[in-house]
């Protein structure tokens, strides 16, 4: 075949793959945009004020909302950053600046196992270590649940962070005199900060819609639950518990809750984006 031959044939393959790559980028915006529609004009245009200041009502009575399934989310959510925030933070700092070669090769299939692990498995876990020694569903049993969840995201992002730090930075750190734990505080730690909290918030956007270990852990709950010792309503279960039920109202409301739970999962990660977007522009200049 000549030169001009397979040219040709390279540009042919190059458009066909170009095409079949452009096709599949709007299919996949076409879906997201297809849910989102959907959403809005199911869920959007039932929302009033009621629905994130009043209680559900009982069946048979329409009406009503989901403010403490919407309180029970955001306790359980700042339980789970609690727990699974720090341990991860420090995984990934052990990981990256500390960790040899065996240990640390061993700490990262773990990690990766973990992140790989169904999250009814991780509700079944957190059944089994909390709700049945306490003899109870709890707020503290599902923001452990969905802690366990956020650790394997947070080491990796922070050690995917902190591995970008340029390496002169460190060493002109150490040539000044500084041990390394201060070096790291002080140096290394801030100038990945803005990717490190861009992880911790697409953690937390991941374990958001989380149902299944909540149905464990957390259980549900009509009412107020103050505290965290008493079962708790969350919005992913009562999305399900909604959605599943024979009632007009309660598939409205359904809607209406995931309407909310998706905007707030795609503001996370708008945000999160845009954060990570400025600490590139930044390092760039």
């Amino acid at each position: 075949m000549t030169s001009a031959g397979r040219r040709r044939r390279r540009d042919a393959v190059n458009n066909v793959m170009l095409t079949l790559t452009g096709l599949s980028t709007l299919l996949i915006c076409g879906l997201l945009f297809f849910v989102l529609g959907y959403l809005f004009l199911k869920g959007a245009s039932t929302l009033d004020w009621a629905f994130f200041t009043e209680l559900p009502k009982p069946v048979g009575e329409t009406g009503g909302g989901m403010a403490n399934a919407i309180v029970g989310s955001a306790k359980m959510l700042a339980l789970a950053t609690a727990i699974g925030v720090p341990i991860g933070f420090l995984g990934g700092v052990y990981l990256a600046e500390y960790g040899q070669k065996g240990f640390a090769f061993v700490v990262q299939y773990l990690t990766d196992l973990l992140n790989g692990v169904p999250s009814i498995v991780i509700g079944i876990f957190a059944y089994t270590v909390v709700v049945l020694r306490m003899h109870h569903f709890s707020t503290l049993a599902g923001g452990v649940a969905l802690g366990i969840m956020m650790i394997p995201i947070a080491v990796r992002s922070t050690e995917e962070f902190l591995h970008a730090v340029p390496r002169g930075l460190r060493e002109g750190a150490l040539a000044l005199g500084a041990p390394k734990w201060r070096m790291l505080a002080t140096v290394v730690v801030p100038a990945a900060k803005q990717g490190i909290i861009t992880g911790i918030m697409l953690d937390l956007a991941r374990v958001a819609g989380e149902t299944a270990p909540l149905l464990f852990t957390s259980f549900g709950n009509q009412f107020w639950s103050p505290g965290f010792n008493q079962p708790a309503a969350s919005l992913p279960a009562m999305i399900f518990k909604y959605a599943t039920s024979p009632y007009a109202d309660w598939h409205r409301q359904a809607f209406a809750a995931g309407f909310v739970l998706l905007m707030l999962i795609l503001t996370i990660n708008v945000s999160a984006r845009l954060i990570l977007s400025r600490s590139r522009l930044s390092r760039a200049r």
